[in-house]
């Protein structure tokens, strides 16, 4: 099996480092090159204009459900000419009392070529299939929705 690795580096700026004092913003690499700012959640004190944990893990999840969406579409002949998705993960209290990422949505829009459908039906049972078969579904243990329209 594959072992996938990034680089994190943090540092801190402030002169001290004290609860509520200090930036959470670190610097994330993929792949040697490929840079992202990572941070909290500006609820939680993170720069608006940096991803968060929260928003990579929906990412990761949606990313995922689509790749294996299309390699499921491909098999079955389907001809996708596009695919977009709103992703959304809510924060709150899980089971436990903690804080968690407590579910994800996804709402894929997919088209089509021109001349090809396929059912209501179809299209969800498809959906429901590239969740079944998605490492990054298959991964978490809270509730994933998929809305598919």
């Amino acid at each position: 099996m594959s072992d996938l690795a990034i680089e994190l580096h943090w540092s801190r700026q402030e002169p001290e480092f004290k609860p509520g004092s200090y930036s959470a913003e670190h610097l994330v690499t993929y792949n040697s090159s490929n840079e992202l700012y990572v941070d909290a959640a500006p609820d939680w004190g993170g720069a608006q204009g940096n991803t968060n944990p929260e928003q990579a893990l929906a990412a990761a999840l949606s990313s995922c459900h689509m790749m294996t969406f299309l390699a499921l579409c491909a098999k079955a002949g389907w001809p996708v000419a596009s695919y977009h998705d709103y992703a959304e993960a809510h924060l709150g209290k899980n089971p436990k009392g903690q804080m968690s990422i407590t579910q994800i949505d996804l709402n894929p829009v997919v088209r089509f070529d021109t001349g090809f459908s396929v059912s209501d039906t179809e299209l969800t049972e498809m959906q429901h299939r590239a969740h079944r078969y998605c490492f990054v579904a298959n991964s978490l243990s809270d509730d994933v929705k998929v809305t598919v329209t």
